[in-house]
């Protein structure tokens, strides 16, 4: 029997990323798709232009550069609401100089 999941992430609507941390959002962005990419290459998936499961080939696999903004958006996101869970939280992010 599959258990009834209910998803319950911290409410961040409230809280507006400053421009100050826009360049960290970006560079997060990649490198949530190079953490992404590289689990898919250990598990053996491989660039292909379709999406295919059964022969673990994904056209995602590319640089993030290389992404649609479509993609990239999804890395966006992931990142943006990473950095406001953590202001929400009471961290403060600042840059060591």
């Amino acid at each position: 029997m599959q258990k009834k999941y209910t998803p319950r992430p911290l409410d961040t609507s409230d809280v507006i990323i400053p421009e100050s941390l826009d360049e960290i959002a970006e560079a997060m962005a990649k490198n949530v798709h190079e953490v992404w990419s590289q689990g898919r290459i250990d598990d053996g998936w491989t660039y292909g232009d379709t999406r295919d499961d059964e022969n673990k080939k994904h056209p995602c696999l590319i640089p993030y550069e290389e992404l649609s903004e479509r993609e990239k958006d999804f890395d966006r996101h992931t990142s943006q609401e990473t950095i406001k869970f953590l202001l929400k939280s009471g961290y403060l992010i600042i840059k060591d100089k």
